[in-house]
């Protein structure tokens, strides 16, 4: 595995007001090695890499997943989550040493968000998340995991989801990051 690497994954106004995520942190670059690592484990279903992934996730996401009282893993559309035979964000949610709770549902399919150009990403996951209930996060410091952040618009439409329901502030952590200049 590569040596994890604190990437911080967003700029300065990322803790802006009206920014849904308050903390951002990726484990490393999407591309090289860790790239290669990702795809094995998602396309190629090495779900025995989900813990490595996440050891990195952890050194690099300390800052994120300090005093965080939930993990909360970005959630598949039922047919993905089927064809795929499991959801790696919650693979490696379970791996990064605080409880997981599958706080949010998608309320409809997405088109793949890799296949998109970047001004079309945010306008594809808008309001395909919403909590499962708001007693199970109402008051909390939630963190969300996914494999890999590109230009963050799925994190902050599920980060969106969770402060309606009442999360009192939402980080995240990512095993990669795309290269980008800015969240937004």
């Amino acid at each position: 595995m590569p040596a994890a690497r604190v990437v911080r994954t967003a700029c300065n106004g990322c803790e802006a007001p009206g920014r849904p995520i308050a903390c951002a942190r990726a484990a490393g670059p999407y591309d090289g090695a860790l790239r290669a690592i990702i795809h094995a484990f998602k396309y190629d279903r090495r779900r025995s890499l989900a813990r490595p992934l996440a050891a990195l996730m952890r050194r690099a996401g300390a800052e994120a997943l300090d005093g965080a009282d939930a993990c909360v893993p970005v959630p598949l559309h039922w047919r993905r989550r089927w064809q795929r035979g499991f959801n790696q964000a919650e693979e490696l949610a379970v791996h990064l040493g605080v409880p997981v709770v599958c706080a949010l549902r998608r309320t409809r399919r997405t088109h793949v968000q890799a296949a998109l150009h970047a001004d079309d990403r945010a306008a594809n996951v808008a309001g395909a998340f919403a909590a499962r209930g708001r007693a199970r996060v109402a008051g909390s410091v939630l963190v969300l995991v996914d494999d890999v952040a590109t230009t963050g618009a799925t994190l902050e439409a599920c980060a969106r989801a969770l402060r309606a329901a009442g999360a009192r502030e939402v980080r995240a952590v990512t095993a990669a990051r795309v290269a980008v200049r800015s969240w937004r």
